[in-house]
């Protein structure tokens, strides 16, 4: 059965798709939830336990505290007020924390730290999963049980000011509320003076219960400057300052015989050491807790904080107010809150949050009886039955004491270990969807592995021997083995996951497919066995997809090496977190085999003999004879600077920016040039890497796109001088700096106008007249408008990594790519490595805190959703988005005859990796927490990378279909 290779591509793609989805349902845990839809109640709690007696008390502890001032400050690090430099940024914090009426803690945030899933966290008591980083952009209300809805139903009247989040996700639960958007990052004043405006006057009145401030001004700093930032400082002396302020308003309203107050400091998350967040570095997840009220001990000295997770606070909050536990919740009490209490009181609060952690491990685990933390709360309980007992029968023994203190003591460790059980809820994945998933997608890659030179053939198409395949034998043995192994491992498992929940006519569907993917991968493979005479180099195959052997040049030994290796190194987590490393590696490697093709071409080809030559050199089309000899000479000179050329810039890129995990923290080359002592320094490296971006990309435009990306490189210039990042030579000093909102405009209209110039002369090229000449300036000048958005966008110190782009880009293209002949596939495949490494180049990492988010708001005066989000994945991908791009102009531009041989095995290998090497990687780290803020990121980047492919193989299935008919 033939069919079409556009057809064949897109089939291989829907279906890869489908495969992907069904491994990431897997993948993703269903998050540990109550099954009762209805919240928590007064009503519902249970009676205090008493043996020997019935009914027993439903007594409730009177609430610890009256009033509740939440100080949220946003990516607050734990090191800002414990460290050492903790005196000098929060001084009156510093001075409560080692001698007020205080508890300090370290409160540790699980990843994703990110700000949504940290308010989830801290208002439901769950842990939510990293799907909640989407969510984040645009949070929908909060309908599971949570501690605001807990407040209101009981009546407490609540103010909140601050991040709007907090509004999108409790809409209507506020008496009064002031929203700031949290995206704006280039505003780090106004977001805040629109929080501590609103202060005095609240805190004269008396008619609210708890007041929720949401600081955003720290996160917006980290994002531009970085945690050691000049302005780091200064925000935090201003955060100290409120405190102060509302610690003191709060002492002067303190009334005689009534309870309490409670002041929290808090932080979200943490902040890593380049100033983002949402991994699970140390920095990012420890964030400070201190909690402040006369309820407590006075201190007689700095004690080291204790260390706790963040959903505990929701616990303790949710006892301290007299409320109802969240139903999700997974945290435990804080048990230094109740130390004033009396001992029946803590046992209560103890057993009530004991209570609250059994029922969700009911509804979460079929063999709940067996997890040791329900055993020993049960223990507990029984044994807090019998303290009553005395304790109401009037025992004032000192052995009632010592009882008490053991029952205290069992429900500490009950409350543990069943928290821990719920939280490791997380690591575990529904295994049988995530093989299933791999099945399909590993069944579809190794498909279009085997018919990929059919598919690139001059026919284009694919003879899919589909009808033999459904006729045989060990198609339907297959389909019996693969039904019985689905019946056996849903009957057989303790809970039931995703795909066995799928209707029987799905799931024999599914099953026929695989069976019949996998007889159709048998029969291919049949085919493909080498019984032919062999084919040289990069000779292309016949249309009908007959077996055939072929040689492996030392370049096409590297490529499937380096792809192989690369996917087999990334089944250790270090692999993961430094992969730049192998990128740095692979990519040295091709430029010292490229270099012995250049010394192959120019030293040994003039002595060779013709057969020797043509083994060498696949094309044919180069003759020595017809170029001037200089021009030879000068050419081979060239090609040979070319390899060690781009050695050198590799070199020098890789101590701009560093990046992975153990070495991310080292000084480098960018954070130099940032220092303010050598903005001049900075300032004249911006304007020469902007002078030779516009030398590089201005060659093929048209005269209006020169004069725009001339004014428009210009306007970069502009822009950052206006951010302070650079000088003007007439800059004076006293000019008060701008957000550069108008420089990045007129930015903007010069982007638009050379794509609309390039996509006008594309269109007419297709449309209008074949011309190619037009084709392939319409191409460049598209690509020289992405150049002119991506240096705007670039920090000041990563211009280098964009002018060493473009300047390798051009060499090589002129001689290496284009002198030595290589086939499609090869040059594919070094253009997909060196998109890899410049990724990295930029300092990015597979942990999504290094995404820089303030790239967002270039030109923007507000938070819009849709610009926001393009510009930060153009930025943050714009090393293998330029390449890409400069791949799809090169091969328009030289529409030589495409080698088809070899060089197709590895295009379609490398089109293998990205699904495959990962879906590899996360069932061989399944257990590691890391991979929630390593994993994920590249995961969702390879998912993007593999559709993209696709279409790339699309657009050569055409150029290939248009040259064979022009051939013919």
């Amino acid at each position: 059965m033939k069919i079409r290779s556009s057809v064949f591509a897109s089939f291989i793609l829907i279906f890869e798709v489908i495969g992907i989805a069904l491994f990431l349902r897997g993948f993703f845990p269903v998050p540990v939830r109550s099954s009762l839809s209805s919240k928590n109640k007064l009503s519902d709690l249970p009676a205090e336990p008493l043996t020997g007696r019935s009914p027993n008390s439903s007594r409730l502890p009177q609430p610890l505290f009256k009033r509740v001032v939440i100080m949220l400050v946003d990516a607050m690090r734990e090191d800002f007020v414990f460290g050492p430099n903790g005196r000098m940024y929060m001084p009156y914090t510093r001075h409560v924390v080692e001698r007020g009426s205080s508890q300090s803690f370290v409160a540790k945030a699980r990843p994703p730290t990110v700000t949504m899933p940290r308010i989830k966290a801290l208002t439901t008591g769950s842990i939510p999963g990293f799907i909640d980083v989407v969510m984040n952009l645009n949070s929908p209300a909060l309908l599971e049980d949570n501690l605001i809805w807990q407040a209101k139903t009981a009546g407490k009247r609540m103010v909140f000011y601050g991040d709007d989040t907090w509004v999108r996700l409790f809409p209507k639960h506020f008496m009064e509320y002031d929203g700031t958007t949290s995206f704006f990052v280039s505003d780090y004043t106004e977001v805040d003076n629109n929080v501590t405006r609103h202060l005095d006057s609240t805190l004269k009145r008396d008619d609210w219960d708890i007041l929720i401030l949401h600081y955003l001004g720290l996160d917006h700093i980290g994002h531009i400057s970085g945690p050691h930032s000049s302005l780091i400082q200064p925000k935090l002396l201003e955060m100290d300052d409120i405190l102060k302020k509302i610690h003191s308003a709060l002492i002067s309203k303190e009334a005689e015989g009534s309870l309490p107050y409670l002041l929290v400091l808090c932080g979200d998350h943490g902040m890593s050491e380049t100033g983002s967040h949402g991994g699970s570095s140390e920095p990012e997840v420890n964030t400070p807790l201190v909690l402040i009220s006369p309820a407590f001990k006075r201190k007689v000295g700095m004690e080291k904080p204790g260390v706790v997770e963040q959903v505990d606070l929701t616990s303790t909050l949710a006892l301290g107010l007299g409320l109802p536990i969240s139903q999700n919740n997974v945290g435990r009490v804080i048990p230094s809150v109740l130390e004033e209490t009396s001992l029946r009181d803590q046992l209560r609060f103890l057993h009530l949050n004991g209570h609250q952690l059994s029922c969700l491990l009911k509804d979460s685990m079929p063999d709940y009886e067996k997890e040791i933390g329900f055993e020993q709360f049960r223990v507990a309980e029984k044994a807090h039955g019998s303290w009553m007992k005395l304790y109401l029968e009037g025992n004032t023994s000192e052995v009632l004491s010592n009882m008490g203190k053991k029952v205290l003591k069992q429900y500490l460790e009950a409350l543990a270990a069943m928290s821990s059980a719920l939280s490791k809820q997380l690591g575990k994945y529904d295994m049988y969807s995530m093989i299933t998933g791999m099945v399909f997608v590993f069944q579809l890659l190794l498909v279009l592995l085997l018919a990929m030179p059919e598919a690139l053939s001059g026919a284009a198409a694919v003879d899919l021997p589909v009808l033999s395949a459904l006729l045989s034998l060990p198609f339907y043995l297959l389909c019996l083995l693969l039904a019985s192994v689905h019946v056996l491992v849903c009957t057989s498992a303790e809970s039931s996951c995703y795909f066995c929940s799928l209707s029987w006519g799905l799931v024999f569907a599914a099953v026929a497919f695989s069976s019949a993917m996998f007889c159709i991968l048998v029969s291919i493979a049949t085919r493909r066995i080498p019984v032919g005479p062999k084919f040289r180099g990069t000779a292309p195959l016949g249309s009908s997809g007959g077996g055939g052997d072929w040689s492996l040049s030392e370049l096409d030994v590297l490529l499937l090496a380096g792809t192989v290796g690369h996917t087999l190194s990334l089944a250790a987590s270090s692999f993961v977190e430094e992969e730049h490393q192998t990128w740095y590696f692979l990519l040295n490697t091709l430029c010292l085999i490229v270099f012995q093709d250049v010394c192959r071409k120019y030293f040994r080809e003039q002595s060779a003999s013709e057969d020797e030559e043509e083994h060498i050199l696949p094309s044919k089309d180069y003759h020595p004879s017809t170029y001037p000899k200089a021009e030879i000479c000068s050419e081979k000179w060239l090609a040979l600077a070319t390899p060690l050329f781009t050695l050198v810039c590799c070199r020098l890129l890789r101590s701009l920016n560093q990046t992975g995990v153990q070495w991310a923290h080292l000084p480098d080359i960018g954070h130099w040039l940032n220092s303010s002592e050598h903005k001049m320094v900075l300032s004249l490296l911006s304007a020469f890497c902007l002078v030779l971006i516009y030398l590089l990309v201005q060659r093929r435009c048209s005269w209006v796109s020169k004069v725009a990306l001339a004014l428009g490189l210009l306007g970069v210039y502009s822009y950052r001088a206006a951010v302070g990042n650079v000088l003007f030579p007439w800059q004076h000093s006293s000019r008060t700096m701008s957000k550069g909102t108008v420089e990045a405009r007129f930015v903007y209209v010069f982007v638009l106008g050379i794509l609309f110039t390039g996509t006008k002369d594309l269109l007419r090229s297709q449309i209008i007249t074949a011309d190619a000449k037009l084709k392939s300036r319409g191409l460049w000048e598209i690509y020289s408008g992405l150049v002119l958005l991506v240096s705007l966008l670039f920090r000041a110190h990563n211009l280098p990594v964009l002018c060493c782009c473009l300047l390798i880009q051009n060499l090589m293209a002129q001689f290496i790519w284009k002198k030595l002949h290589y086939d499609a596939a090869q040059t594919t495949i070094m253009h997909y490595w060196f998109g890899q490494a410049f990724f990295y180049f930029q300092g990015n990492s597979n942990n999504i805190a290094t995404v820089d988010i303030s790239v967002g708001f270039v030109g923007l005066e507000s938070y819009v959703e849709a610009p926001a989000i393009f510009l930060t994945a153009l930025s943050t991908y714009a090393g293998p988005l330029l390449w890409a791009c400069h791949l799809v102009c090169f091969l328009s531009s030289h529409r030589s005859p495409v080698a088809v041989g070899h060089g197709c095995y590895c295009l379609a290998l490398l089109r293998s990796v990205p699904a495959a090497a990962y879906i590899v990687l996360v069932t061989v780290l399944r257990y590691h927490l890391f991979i929630w803020s390593v994993f994920s990121p590249k995961l969702l980047y390879e998912s993007m990378h593999l559709l993209l492919t696709a279409g790339v193989c699309l657009f050569f299935n055409i150029m290939e279909q248009s040259h064979g008919s022009s051939k013919s």
